[in-house]
């Protein structure tokens, strides 16, 4: 009997995507049992949700910056070392801070210390692409998002832990936990992978060019990303993925345990049923589409993901099980969603100037969504409903975005056969 594609995949990982796939859990586990609970637990130290809202934003305003010198920074350090470095201060140092918070401040400067992570974002996305190959991207980055969603096993424990030693003191044990097994993952990636072959010809051409002047260079790399549709469709639906997901994060589960008035020790339930859902999905779904082109799977998470947020706007009080449905239909919309974006984006992205590229790309999402923290924290005070509504306006957009995305890869792929034709004629 043949073995599953997405454990022969993961079987015959190799080299950097080795090693950065095999130590993705720890990260990801960590990161998926405190992240339910984090505007709670700001809630519980006594911030309002304008505050939480002006934070978010203000994190976002840093990510601006880190976004911009995260190509050069990567380019003249090498994808290797600049992923270990900023990797160690941006989630290492910054669940720390979150571990010892006690009022406004902390939470501020643990989001400045994490706004870094936008640096080690780019440099990482090139250390595990840029040498693998193309066709493995999906079930790569599937087993990316699985590796998190093993944390689905161990959620419950945190609501467990919040029942007996409330919320507070157990979110601090999270932090304190996830300190250590992130601080592990960063060493062992770092000991597990090797410079790429484009990262070692971008640190020797810029071996003797200033940072400025790297920077500068980005005014030829702004003409050619505004001269290519492709990936200007792509950053489109890379915001609203960007906006909504900050949306969701930060007021999900203020609005269920205010709104809806459900306890938190149950908030863990839905991550966890959002969890196993996409697991199943990843391993009996995920290989029957991931073959398609991307029009059709990602209109069907988008759609789904629209579903999902009427759902939750209409969850009448205390009604755990409507609730569900909700999660159901977001778990779906994740699934199918998430990982065509990540494909899309390194397909439409010339590689030779990737880390560039990439480092405009997160800097314009980042400049876009910084102002909808503070959007979504306003509108949550008018009404907490409002910022879901808001998402549902922002997925139809991208609905649009697809249908222009795929017409652009379609006249690009006819472009391609006759160039090919001719060239072999």
């Amino acid at each position: 009997m043949a073995a599953h594609p997405l454990f022969e995949t993961l079987k015959n990982l190799k080299g950097n995507a080795r090693g950065s796939v095999y130590t993705e859990p720890l990260w990801g586990i960590p990161f998926n049992l405190y992240a339910p609970y984090v505007s709670v637990y700001m809630v519980a130290l006594g911030l309002n949700d304008a505050q939480i809202g002006l934070i978010v934003s203000i994190g976002l305003a840093f990510q601006i910056f880190t976004a911009l010198f995260s190509g050069v920074i990567t380019d003249k350090l090498g994808r290797r070392k600049t992923t270990f470095i900023f990797d160690t201060i941006s989630w290492s140092g910054a669940v720390f801070i979150w571990a010892i918070s006690q009022n406004f401040y902390y939470f501020l400067a643990a989001a400045v210390v994490n706004s870094m992570w936008r640096i080690t974002m780019n440099s990482w996305q090139c250390l595990l692409v840029e040498d693998t190959d193309p066709g493995m991207l999906v079930d790569i980055y599937a087993w990316i998002y699985i590796s998190g969603l093993l944390a689905a096993f161990f959620a419950p424990i945190a609501g467990v832990l919040i029942g007996i030693f409330s919320l507070v003191p157990t979110m601090r044990g999270l932090y304190l936990l996830a300190f250590v097994l992130m601080t592990v993952k960063f060493y062992l990636t770092n000991r597990y992978t090797t410079e790429t072959r484009q990262g070692l010809a971008r640190i020797e051409e810029t071996r003797h060019q200033p940072a400025l002047a790297v920077l500068i260079e980005y005014k030829g790399i702004l003409r050619q990303l505004l001269n290519t549709p492709a990936t200007l469709y792509t950053l489109g639906i890379m915001l609203i993925s960007g906006i909504t997901s900050t949306i969701n994060g930060t007021f999900w589960a203020i609005y269920v345990t205010q709104k809806l008035k459900i306890p938190d020790q149950f908030i863990s339930i839905y991550p966890f049923v959002r969890s196993m859902l996409m697991l199943v999905f990843f391993f009996a779904v995920l290989p029957r589409i991931r073959t398609l082109p991307f029009k059709k799977p990602m209109l069907v998470g988008i759609l789904s993901f629209i579903a999902s947020q009427v759902v939750l706007i209409l969850v009448p009080e205390k009604s755990i099980g409507f609730l569900l449905i909700s999660t159901v239909l977001e778990a779906c919309g994740m699934a199918v969603l998430n990982p065509q974006i990540d494909k899309l984006l390194v397909l439409s992205v010339d590689a030779k100037e990737r880390a560039r590229i990439n480092s405009i790309l997160y800097m314009v999402v980042i400049i876009v969504t910084t102002p909808f923290g503070w959007i979504a924290g306003a509108l949550s005070e008018l009404n907490r409903a409002y910022p879901f509504m808001l998402n549902i306006g922002l997925f139809a957009i991208g609905a649009v975005l697809v249908f222009f995305a795929a017409r652009s890869a379609e006249a690009r792929a006819k472009v391609e056969a006759v160039e090919g034709a001719a060239s072999v004629s």
